[in-house]
């Protein structure tokens, strides 16, 4: 059968191919950076294990779009089976090509304010950080009522996030600014660069330092520059990748005042990835092959090569991304930035983070740090990677629940933002 163009008609024939098992042909409409990190046989997998719950398509609903940067749509096709449903998520150009694909539960529910936030305490308005062919919109929550007020700015993990860092129903940044604003911080969060301008991805030269740096420095610079926020109190707060890479940041822009460092990870990313996909394929064997965990690995040792250049394939390497990025990430070391930084700094970790863990990536940070009286180092043991309190063994499936940051970690992080600065957060 042929393919239509139009977002939603794509969408839709990708349920129809799944369903009848042709899932070499809905490879054929990836864009690179999708192709190289997701395969036919990965879709298969998940898709079966998806379906495979549910008793069989029964069937496929209408789809429905929403706009999901320039030149993209997001398209959600709801697909009804004999004991339940799940939704098909896809970002789909105007030429058809597919840039994202994501199966979640077809109950989630949308996203609702968190208990420990309350919208009458702060406003919010659209912004735009940066300028020319780069700038990205974001939001700027104020507290109402006299500032000046300490500010931060959120860096989401690594990937084209959104603004609220959305993970199925769930928007851990969106969680932290509402949470942080009713606390009496301004908060600057917006799109990532690679999510607005997702041709940044395959563009010659893509780095880490470029993915992230230009933002958040115009992002710090915007923010002392309101009149209601303290221009001497704009911190960094990072998740993940974004707490990898905000020592840089803070390097790059003497003002920010401190770091808040969320599960930055510090092993090398593309080591990270492997021990990630053996983890999941020990927890979830049926939905990871062999054949990923020794795809991933010969991809990572291709990082660690002598032999890697500007010119090595991004097929060849971890999650499609080019040699630049990886040479970029193999230049940088987090913990020997932060300690070259005098800049105080509170450094967070989930205690069921599989992600970034505290054996493999907070043991780098305490031992780098450790001389350091201005460094806090917490651990909350029953988080997760997106710091979701839970129990037992981590996966993947609980980020399909609809749930929020630990109210702990909001409190304790506008605490340390305002500790010795003669301010006390609303509660």
């Amino acid at each position: 059968m042929g393919v239509a163009r139009e977002p939603g008609a794509v969408a839709v024939s990708v349920v129809e191919l799944a369903e009848e098992g042709r899932f070499g042909e809905i490879e054929e409409l990836f864009a690179p950076p999708l192709r190289a990190a997701v395969s036919a046989d990965m879709m298969q997998t998940a898709w079966l294990g998806e379906i495979g719950k549910r008793g069989g398509v029964s069937v496929i609903g209408q789809p429905v779009s929403e706009a999901a940067g320039p030149g993209l749509v997001r398209v959600s096709v709801p697909v009804g089976c004999q004991q339940g449903g799940i939704t098909l998520v896809a970002v789909v150009d105007e030429a058809g090509t597919l840039h994202g694909l994501q199966l979640a539960p077809a109950t989630a529910a949308p996203w609702e304010p968190p208990p420990y936030a309350d919208p009458e305490r702060f406003s919010e308005q659209d912004v735009t950080v940066a300028d020319g062919a780069h700038a990205v919109p974001g939001t700027l929550s104020l507290p109402r009522g006299e500032g000046p007020w300490p500010g931060v700015v959120l860096l989401s993990g690594g990937g084209p996030f959104d603004r609220d860092e959305t993970s199925g129903p769930n928007k851990p940044l969106k969680d932290l600014a509402w949470g942080l604003a009713s606390r009496g911080v301004a908060v600057l969060r917006f799109d990532k660069v690679t999510y607005a301008h997702r041709e940044m991805m395959t563009a010659p030269g893509f780095t880490m330092t470029g993915e992230y740096v230009p933002s958040a420095v115009a992002a710090v610079r915007l923010l002392r520059g309101l009149p209601e926020v303290d221009p001497a109190r704009v911190f960094v707060v990072g998740h993940s990748m974004g707490g990898k890479v905000a020592p840089r940041v803070a390097g790059a822009e003497e003002s920010v005042a401190g770091l808040v460092i969320m599960a930055g990870d510090t092993q090398p990313m593309h080591r990270s990835a492997v021990r990630v996909v053996r983890y999941l394929a020990s927890v979830s064997p049926d939905a990871v092959p062999e054949a990923a965990v020794e795809g991933i690995i010969e991809q990572a040792a291709m990082v660690d090569s002598p032999a890697l250049s500007p010119s090595t394939p991004a097929a060849a390497l971890p999650f499609g991304l080019p040699a630049s990025y990886w040479l970029d990430l193999r230049d940088y070391d987090p913990v020997a930035t932060a300690a070259a930084l005098d800049k105080p700094m509170l450094i967070l970790q989930g205690g069921r983070d599989y992600q970034v863990t505290v054996a493999d990536d907070l043991s780098g940070w305490q031992t780098g740090l450790a001389h350091r009286p201005d460094v806090t180092i917490r651990v909350y043991d029953a988080d997760n990677h997106l710091f979701f309190p839970g129990e037992g063994v981590s996966t993947p499936e609980e980020y399909e629940v609809a749930q929020h940051v630990d109210p702990a970690v909001v409190e304790d992080i506008a605490k340390w933002l305002v500790a010795g600065r003669g301010v006390t957060p609303s509660s």
